[in-house]
């Protein structure tokens, strides 16, 4: 369609004519909006697919016989509240009702047709990838310095995951320098989709860089374990913390003031303080060996691991953990309180090995899931490119 668009001046026949613009066309979900009169909304509460179809004026028998024919092929109940949906109607006085699309998820949209007869059908919007690698170096928290390369600040999640073995993320130091290769996911080539998965990474650590590489050991399993440049597994046997924030306010030690007994004697634990209510994570996979209460302990969960390693977590607020239960790394067994002889909420973290409580953070625990010898050659192939790409990003960066 053109618009031509001209003016008159005020001698007499003194007419102008301008540059003819096109009218743009607009298309999604198959249809050409400029052919329809076209309103774009959300599900309501109280919002059903009947009630949507009851306000198009299309009378009760045909909103009714349109349910009937659909039922099959679109099932109502998916529609959520916040959803969007467009509805494109006539462009005649009657604005009737010509199709209705519903998006559950920005990947994909439904497509009621009402034209000649009624259709439904669901498209799914191609999905592409594509890489990316940062660096930079921290000047406050790694969501913070992510999000100032323009990332999601979801990448911050991933990584610390990545890394919950090996780096204690509440000691890296302003400076500290990093570099992250990771892949984004975009809807039709455009439309951003946030993170989908990490290729390679380094943090500097107590001045060591630690790389980390995904790799699958058995090829076509779809299991992958994260290793470092030399092909050691970054996940260890045990967590650093059962919290995923870490403030410690007290180490193990052999002498410590009781703040509560008002004594001097033996703390055999570590504690993390948090506010009440943080959840507690086991440290290593094993059984709830013991769960209760006692005047000191106050509510707590006792863990064995193995023939050699347990754990315990005192004070908490509520267990979430029953006696003979399998735990898996990383699953919340309690929250945090400050029942027994406790100052103020915190988790005391006591650690057993061969019957003997121990410093946990001393402890040089074994890896879980070494490199398989026959793996490393295939391992370091494929990690030279990506930390070349790594070191090299890291290298441009470090020089502007």
């Amino acid at each position: 369609m053109l618009i031509t668009l001209f003016s008159c001046k005020n001698s007499e026949n003194d007419v102008v004519f301008e540059e003819t613009k096109p009218i743009p066309i607009v298309e999604k979900f198959g249809f050409k909006y400029n052919d329809f009169n076209v309103s774009n909304d959300t599900i309501q509460n109280g919002d059903t697919f009947g009630s949507i179809l009851n306000q198009q004026n299309l009378g009760e028998q045909k909103a009714y016989e349109i349910i009937e024919k659909v039922k099959d092929s679109f099932d109502v109940r998916i529609m959520r509240i916040g959803k969007p949906f467009t509805l494109f109607r006539s462009k005649d006085r009657n604005k009737k009702l010509q199709a209705f699309v519903y998006q559950p998820d920005r990947g994909s949209y439904y497509v009621i047709d009402l034209r000649d007869s009624v259709r439904v059908f669901k498209k799914v919007r191609p999905v592409t990838f594509k890489k990316k690698t940062i660096a930079g170096s921290l000047n406050g928290s790694l969501s913070e310095a992510i999000e100032k390369e323009g990332v999601d600040a979801a990448l911050a999640s991933k990584i610390t995951k990545i890394y919950a073995w090996s780096i204690d993320f509440f000691k890296l130091k302003r400076g500290d320098k990093f570099g992250i290769t990771f892949t984004e996911r975009y809807i039709d080539d455009t439309i951003y989709d946030g993170v989908d998965s990490l290729k390679a990474a380094f943090f500097e650590y107590k001045g060591k860089k630690i790389y980390a590489f995904p790799f699958e050991q058995n090829q076509g399993s779809g299991k992958l374990d994260y290793f470092d440049d030399e092909g050691k597994a970054l996940k260890n046997f045990f967590l650093k913390a059962p919290l995923k924030f870490v403030n410690i306010t007290s180490h193990f030690a052999k002498n410590r003031f009781h703040p509560v007994q008002m004594i001097w004697k033996a703390h055999k634990g570590t504690d993390y303080a948090a506010p009440t209510g943080t959840p507690i994570m086991t440290t290593a996979s094993g059984v709830v060996e013991q769960t209760g209460f006692t005047a000191g302990n106050g509510n707590f969960v006792k863990v064995k691991h193995d023939r050699t390693y347990s754990t315990q977590y005192l004070h908490m607020s509520k267990i979430l953990a029953r006696r003979g239960q399998h735990v898996n790394q990383g699953d919340i067994i309690g929250k945090v309180g400050s029942t027994g002889l406790a100052t103020g909420p915190h988790v005391c973290y006591r650690f057993w090995k061969n019957g003997v409580q121990v410093d946990a953070l001393r402890l040089k625990l074994p890896n879980s899931e070494p490199m398989n010898k026959q793996n490393l050659p295939r391992f370091l192939t494929q990690i030279k490119p990506l930390k070349r790409e790594l070191d090299s990003v890291a290298r441009l960066k470090a020089k502007k």
